[in-house]
């Protein structure tokens, strides 16, 4: 059965001829040796899948009797360290860890959290729960319940539950009542109900949702996301923002945040890294394309110039 991480418009797909002994071997040189040759480590690694990198990781302890991702942490540094041993982490492992980081110490990085939560199908978020568990020995609910508050953590908590709708079929009866709800919850009415939004917008399929926004649209004579802007505030409006984004176009999303991530003076790896890791198996071709379009430049030439 195909990965529920792998999409058809990734940049990294299967190597052919593909030998994970041979790999980990040429893996094991290029860190022994005096200096590391990074070249041999970008080449093998990039160019595997993950399911592929993760039998390398299974040689390299069973020749070595070594964690590659040891062998990795103890030899490299800083954000190259990082993104090569992201690369050889199961894909529900790697969001799981993000999710942590997004948490922990003083101050959480609510955009990390939204990012992650708003553009993962209900499949991939129960696998990252379970890696959650298994890593921290604590439920993600748990810890997004204490980092959080409000409307925004019960939205977050509903995401995380991984209950969305994953199915293609629109229904226009429903798209036409939900609308209705939503018009009635906020522009319709004095003050909002805001869990109104939370169940329509965490629940329903990104296609339905694209059509209720089309009959919102008919009803109020206003687009959805001026509604939210008028009618929430904070991370909770920030977070519906980003589902409305993401069920039009959820390449063009996280475009967006790419851009944001290279722009101005420091480049915020933290993101970078998890969108090209994580997207480069499902969708990275048409997130590249939509940043070409949106910013007349190419998503190469802004790493490059980092």
């Amino acid at each position: 059965m195909a990965s529920i991480w792998v999409g058809h418009r990734g940049t990294v797909r299967d190597y052919p001829g593909f030998n994970p002994s041979v790999d980990a071997e040429v893996i094991r040189k290029a860190i022994r040796g005096i200096g590391t040759d990074e070249k041999t480590l970008i080449s093998v690694l990039t160019e595997r899948s993950n399911a592929q990198r993760q039998l390398i990781v299974k040689e390299y302890q069973a020749a070595y009797g070594k964690a590659l991702k040891d062998d990795l942490k103890g030899d490299l540094s800083g954000n190259f360290e990082y993104l090569m041993v992201a690369l050889v982490t199961p894909p529900a492992v790697f969001d799981a860890k993000q999710l942590k980081k997004s948490m922990k110490g003083t101050g959480t990085n609510e955009n990390a959290l939204i990012e992650i939560l708003t553009t993962r199908t209900s499949r991939q978020m129960k696998e990252i729960s379970q890696a959650y568990y298994t890593v921290y020995k604590k439920s993600l609910g748990d810890d997004i319940s204490s980092e959080t508050s409000g409307d925004f953590r019960k939205a977050l908590l509903t995401l995380a539950d991984g209950r969305r709708d994953e199915s293609l079929k629109v229904d226009e009866h429903l798209a036409k009542k939900d609308a209705q709800i939503l018009y009635n919850a906020g522009e319709n009415r004095w003050g909002t109900d805001e869990d109104k939004f939370t169940e329509i917008l965490c629940l329903r399929s990104f296609p339905q949702l694209k059509l209720t926004f089309d009959e919102y649209r008919n009803i109020s004579k206003k687009d959805i996301v001026d509604s939210i802007k008028g009618e929430l505030s904070g991370h909770f409006e920030d977070l519906l923002l980003a589902i409305v984004h993401c069920a039009r176009n959820m390449p063009a999303f996280l475009a967006g945040r790419l851009h944001q991530a290279l722009k101005g003076a420091g480049t915020d790896e933290f993101t970078l890294n998890r969108i090209m890791v994580s997207r480069s198996e499902i969708d990275l071709l048409d997130i590249r394309a939509e940043f070409k379009k949106h910013y007349g430049y190419s998503l190469y030439s802004a790493i490059k110039g980092i």
